[in-house]
């Protein structure tokens, strides 16, 4: 069924059609219209779940765990001081193999104050043992819904995800989007059981324990091992069954659209590849070799993917509306790493934009693109990480000064 939706409305449908048991809601701009729909679709009757809203994000996870534990299917959402405020609980969901699916509305941290979308929350959190994924538009939210917890829950990953979807850009932004029928996301979600990690008193197991260190660093390297190793082999199962189910096709871990041939290629997550594949269109018509790579899961990073994609490039620019304060842009970093580790000799650019929900013009694209176009000419009189707006040489050329 064709519905126009906002991306919050999306993922809200998604949920639904996942058929968790229990959400557990506390709300904060720009996610509070997901679990408001989902409050609605409980209450009218087309989700069966138990709706918990408790006192705070860091309850909201709490409970999600707590759910898990018991072997129910867990959903929660937060953004921004949200999530940051959940941090304690992150490892405990993903050191406890519990695979809940949350969603994340990117949002800028404090302070200033901004409720305004950047992705500086959720790339803080890299570290903390959470599959992440990164949506572009509105179908691509619905569809993460229920493809998140095909991994989450395949038995060799159990592993929590977290959706990311562009604060106010996916949002609360309207597009066209099909919403499956219950029975065609039956058909691709099978119920969770929770079976061999939950609490069983005729199977009893041990959940929630303490390890001294010559047993602690077994666990933490399984848990890097199995979303290193068995997570991206989970997504290829889940999008190859999902397209059988649903007839739409994703990419995997990575997009890689026009990057064959390129001379320079630009790396991006989120909302704003969408107008970087608008202007790769526009320089190919002008008979210049430009692509674009789309990051959809961050975590697992997919070196390899990255590395293959950008092969033949002369010049690597990454777009990212992140910075880690007093080195560089987080994304860039894992950039960087994947192609040192793989003797890629090529010149590398960080462009740091929309931060605090700050506008990434069309001019500014392509002034991207130039400064990697004469990178790859042999032009290196640029930094290394620049911001849009600020000191990026990608200003100079948008405004005609370069």
């Amino acid at each position: 069924m064709k519905r126009f939706l906002s991306g919050d409305e999306a993922f809200a449908e998604g949920v639904r059609l996942a058929r968790p048991q229990v959400v557990s809601a506390y709300p904060i701009t720009p996610q509070t219209v997901v679990v408001e729909r989902l409050s609605e679709m409980v209450e009218d009757g087309s989700l069966a779940a138990e709706y918990v809203h408790v006192e705070s994000e860091h309850s909201a996870l709490s409970c999600a765990i707590g759910a898990a534990a018991t072997g129910a299917r867990t959903f929660t959402a937060t953004s921004s001081q949200g999530l940051l405020y959940m941090a304690e609980c992150l490892t405990y969901a993903s050191g406890g193999r519990f695979p809940i699916v949350m969603m994340n509305a990117n949002r800028a941290t404090a302070l200033p104050w901004n409720i305004y979308g950047d992705q500086r929350d959720s790339l803080s959190l890299l570290d903390h043992g959470w599959i992440q994924v990164y949506a572009q538009d509105n179908q691509e939210a619905l569809d993460l819904a229920l493809m998140a917890y095909a991994v989450a829950e395949d038995p060799a990953v159990r592993t929590p995800v977290m959706v990311n979807l562009d604060g106010f850009a996916l949002t609360h932004t309207y597009e066209t989007v099909d919403v499956p029928a219950p029975e065609e996301a039956d058909a691709f979600l099978p119920p969770y059981d929770g079976a061999g990690n939950r609490f069983d008193f005729e199977h009893p197991v041990n959940i929630g324990f303490s390890a001294g260190s010559e047993y602690d660093r077994y666990f933490k390297y399984w848990e890097h091992r199995d979303m290193l190793e068995a997570a991206p082999a989970a997504v290829e199962r889940a999008e190859a069954r999902f397209a059988e189910v649903f007839g739409r096709r994703y990419p995997g871990m990575v997009e890689a659209y026009r990057t064959d041939d390129a001379d320079v290629v630009l790396v991006t997550l989120g909302s704003i590849a969408g107008l970087a594949r608008a202007v790769v269109d526009e320089l190919r018509a002008a008979g210049e070799r430009a692509g674009l790579l789309r990051i959809r899961y961050l975590r697992p990073m997919p070196a390899a993917a990255v590395v293959q994609a950008v092969r033949g490039a002369r010049a690597v620019g990454v777009l990212e509306k992140d910075v880690s304060f007093g080195a560089e842009g987080t994304v860039f970093t894992n950039v960087n790493s994947a192609l040192q580790q793989a003797g890629a000799g090529v010149p590398t650019y960080n462009f740091i934009g929309g931060l605090g929900g700050d506008d990434i013009s069309e001019a500014q694209m392509k002034g991207m693109f130039r400064v990697l176009q004469e990178a790859a000419g042999g032009k290196t009189d640029v930094a290394c990480v620049s911001f849009l707006g600020i000191d990026s040489p990608a200003d100079a050329v948008a405004e005609g000064r370069r």
